[in-house]
Formats: C-alpha cells, sequence, structure tokens
C-alpha cells in the first residue's frame, strides 16, 4: 500500500486539491455503543493491537492539559465533556494502533540504538551537558513512570513517526499557491448563536421513563471497592555531613531554587534533609507493607475501612485509578505517598457495576432527556430562522480569526470558522461540539492579497493531514477497530 501511494502520489494530490476547503479540520465520527470491559479491560482492540484503559487515561489527560492551557486554566471535567475530549483522546490511540499495525505488517522496527541515541538526546535527563542514568531515573520516577513504561512508550511514538516518514513529500509552487488562495479567502458574515439554556422543557415523568427503559444500559453504578489500609506516618532522621553531601553529589541537577538555578550543597541542605526524611519514611513503609501481606501486622497497628469508586473515593484520582485496579490475584498495593504519609491499601471486597433503579438514575435520565430534547429543538429553531434571522455583522475575517466571533470560546470559534468555510452555503446553520448553534449568512466575501499566510511549512504540514486521513482511511478497512466502552 506504500508503495501504491509513494508511486501515485502526484496524483493523489492532484485529487486531494480539488476539495481542499471541505477536507479542512475534518473529524472522525463516533462508533456507537459498545459493552464495557468485555476484553479483559481492554477499551478497544485495533487489528492485533489492544488499548488498554491506561492508554486511554494518558491520552485523556494530556488533550485535556492541553485545552487547559487555551482556557487558561478554568476548563472542567463538563466542558471536556462538552468538547468530546475522551472521544477525540480514544481517536487518537486508534489512529496510532492503525500506523502501528502498518509497520507491524511490514517488520518495521526501532532498534535499541535508535531508542538510546533519541533518549540521550534529551536535555531532561542531562547531568553537566551529558546524560546520566541516575538523572534519568529519577526524573522518571518524580513523574510516576517507570523505565519500562517510559522505553515502550517512546518506541512506540518513533515507529510511528519512521511508518508516516515513508510518505513525507515536498512542496510544490502549484501546491503552495493553491493553499494560499483556499486561505487566502475572507467573509464579511451576519451570525447568531442559539444556545442550549434558551430551551426550556418540563418532562413527564412518563416521559422519563420510557427513556430510562430504552437506555438501561446506560444507567449503571460505577464498579466500586471495599478497602483496608494501614498508614506510615513521617519519620525523622538525623543525616551525617556525609549523607548529605553523597545525596547532593547524586542529585544536584534536580536541586534548584525558584529562579531555576542550582542551589549549592548549604542553600539545598533543608530540602536534602528532607528527602532523607522521606527516603526513611518510604523504607519503613514497605516493611509494614510485608508485614500487611504476611498478615503480620505489630499489635496496634488497625487497619482502616474505605469503599472506592471512580465517582467518590477520599484519594486523590491517580491513586484512586491504581485501587480499582486491584483484584484477587493481586490484592495489595504498595506503599503510596499521600501528603507526607505512605499507605498501603488492601483489596477486600470488589462490587461490581449493576443497572441503576429508575429512581437511582433519574437525575442522570433527566440530564439525558434534557440534552437530547435541546439538541432537536434548537435545529428544530435554526431550521426555522436561518433565513430570517437578524444577529451580529463582523468585519472580513478569515479562517484564522476566531477572536472576531464574540460570544464564543476561543476552540468554538475555531471549529464555526473551519466549519463555516469548508461549507459552500451562503446561508445556514452550524452545530458545535458544545451542542451551541450558529445560525449565519455570508454578506460578502473577497479574496485577499496578501499572499503570505501559507508558506512551506503550513502546506507541508496540511498535505500530511490529508495524506494522513487517506492513509487512515484505508488501514481502517484493512485492520477492524472494535470499541468497548459506552458512550464515546
Amino acid at each position: 500500500m506504500i508503495t501504491w501511494m509513494q508511486r501515485h502520489r502526484k496524483y493523489l494530490v492532484i485529487t486531494i486539491w480539488i476539495s481542499t476547503i471541505a477536507f479542512i479540520g475534518a473529524g472522525f465520527v463516533g462508533w456507537g455503543q459498545y459493552s464495557y470491559g468485555d476484553k479483559a479491560g481492554a477499551v478497544a482492540k485495533v487489528g492485533d493491537i489492544s488499548i488498554t484503559s491506561a492508554e486511554l487515561q494518558k491520552s485523556y489527560t494530556t488533550l485535556f492539559n492541553q485545552y487547559n492551557q487555551l482556557f487558561q486554566g478554568k476548563l472542567d471535567e463538563k466542558q471536556a465533556q462538552q468538547f468530546g475530549l475522551q472521544r477525540q483522546a480514544l481517536r487518537q490511540l486508534v489512529n496510532q494502533a492503525l500506523v502501528l499495525n502498518l509497520a507491524k505488517s511490514y517488520g518495521l522496527i526501532v532498534t535499541d540504538d535508535e531508542l538510546w541515541n533519541v533518549i540521550k538526546s534529551q536535555s531532561v535527563f542531562a547531568k553537566d551537558g551529558t546524560f546520566d542514568k541516575t538523572v534519568y531515573a529519577e526524573t522518571l520516577k518524580q513523574n510516576h513512570l517507570s523505565i519500562k513504561e517510559y522505553e515502550e512508550s517512546m518506541k512506540k511514538d518513533l515507529l510511528i513517526q519512521k511508518t508516516l516518514y515513508l510518505l513525507s513529500s515536498g512542496v510544490n509552487t502549484i501546491e503552495s499557491n493553491a493553499f494560499a488562495n483556499a486561505l487566502g479567502v475572507a467573509d464579511k458574515i451576519s451570525y447568531k448563536i442559539l444556545t442550549p439554556s434558551m430551551i426550556t422543557l418540563s418532562p413527564s415523568e412518563a416521559e422519563l421513563k420510557a427513556l430510562w427503559g430504552k437506555n438501561q444500559k446506560e444507567f449503571k453504578t460505577s464498579p466500586s471497592c471495599e478497602v483496608s489500609y494501614v498508614t506510615q506516618k513521617p519519620i525523622t532522621v538525623t543525616p551525617s555531613d556525609k549523607e548529605i553531601n553523597e545525596y547532593y553529589d547524586m542529585n544536584r541537577q534536580l536541586l534548584k531554587g525558584p529562579d531555576g538555578k542550582l542551589l549549592t550543597s548549604d542553600e539545598a541542605k533543608s530540602s536534602i534533609i528532607a528527602a532523607l526524611n522521606d527516603k526513611a519514611t518510604e523504607k519503613e513503609a514497605l516493611r509494614l507493607y510485608i508485614d500487611y501481606k504476611k498478615g503480620a501486622l505489630k499489635a496496634g497497628v488497625i487497619p482502616q475501612k474505605a469503599t472506592v469508586s471512580t465517582e467518590s473515593s477520599t484519594f486523590d484520582p491517580e491513586l484512586t485509578k491504581e485501587i480499582m485496579s486491584l483484584n484477587d490475584q493481586k490484592p495489595f498495593l504498595k506503599p503510596r505517598k499521600v501528603g507526607n504519609d505512605y499507605i498501603i491499601v488492601k483489596l477486600d471486597k470488589m462490587n461490581p457495576a449493576r443497572a441503576k433503579t429508575f429512581d437511582e438514575a433519574k437525575t442522570d435520565v433527566i440530564a439525558m432527556y434534557m440534552n437530547t430534547a435541546k439538541k432537536s429543538k434548537l435545529q428544530e429553531l435554526a431550521q426555522n430562522s436561518y433565513k430570517t434571522f437578524s444577529g451580529s455583522t463582523t468585519d472580513f475575517i478569515t479562517r484564522k480569526e476566531s477572536d472576531k466571533i464574540g460570544g464564543l470560546s476561543t476552540p468554538e470559534g475555531s471549529e464555526f470558522l473551519t466549519k463555516l468555510f469548508a461549507s459552500k452555503q451562503k446561508q445556514g446553520f452550524i452545530t458545535l461540539e458544545s451542542g451551541n448553534v450558529i445560525m449565519y449568512n455570508v454578506l460578502e466575501q473577497k479574496l485577499l492579497q496578501d499572499k503570505t499566510l501559507a508558506d512551506g511549512n503550513a502546506v507541508l504540514k496540511f498535505k500530511g493531514n490529508l495524506l494522513d486521513q487517506a492513509l487512515l482511511k484505508t488501514l481502517e478497512s484493512k485492520y477492524p477497530v472494535e470499541i468497548y466502552v459506552e458512550g464515546i
């Protein structure tokens, strides 16, 4: 397939450019509803490659942080759901798995030498300008990563890059000019934003029960587990000067002040003592862990009880996730730091998810009803009003000027303009991921004289995106995609 695409790349590019605008920002649709946990904890399987819940969580966290920067740290989970971040995170993993299947079929690999050349070039692992294995291990530990996890992830990323590199190509003048013309269009529009809050609904009990009856699989309790745990309180030690100096020599690259400069041994002394205290506490916690596993806790050490679920937990999300992964074969969790303490957790009982009764699910049923019904009403309102509405008018704007669309967040404005410039309709309405609907009327259109809008890198990136889309569609037909999670 790669050979074919390379051989016919010239003709493929011509075909792609015929519908330049239509493909900009194109996404992927969802895959419907599936049962959860059917395949031993995997959330999806693509060809021969399984996608785990841990990988989905990492992908989601990365995507959430990227959006959160756009929102200046104010993004919450509700907004993340509205933007479909979990679906996007899963889509990214599916795309990666498709390429990895292709790499596997062609026998492509990343050698240990290739991996190490990349790792050794990363400045975060350097000490005095040179890669240092101790700094490498300590940095990964501080970021809650094992060396094995990090290197497996790096190999996967490098293999994807190597595979896609086979399809890379340059940019010619015709393509650059075509891209400049495509992006050089500016529209003056009239628009009006319709939001779900404009719709008022009062569902009856009968309507809610009917909806609950049709979607009972959607309304389940969260799996929970009953656990016992013991706590190791902080220990205070009095380290010798030799121990302090040895710790400093081993970790000096990590001992920095607020200004980012390396601290001297004296400046770092209090931090070193705190670290040595923590190390001694962790060591004692490991002894406590062994005693707990053997059923030989000392007199006076009484485990505390807790019920933990993803929706309700006294522990932070990362620790909660680890606790929820315990099972009968692995009922103990090694010492984990909570504040200044260390805790050791033991699984007592796992409570699987079950279907909710109507009364238990009522709040969720109402939310589903309101969400579905409001979307339908908004679509109906937009359909009946888009030809006659009176709204705000913009100056001439390009697809990049999302900040000029008042009333929308930056991601919403970008999504709206992408879909607007992809549309062939002078008047119409556009539904956003957030649920808002924008009615629009293109009043005027002009071609900008500034041809600097598209540099070579932009064109190359866009060509790559289009080629990736064609590749992914081909791979999806070759490697079946199975999704095991609901509601994404």
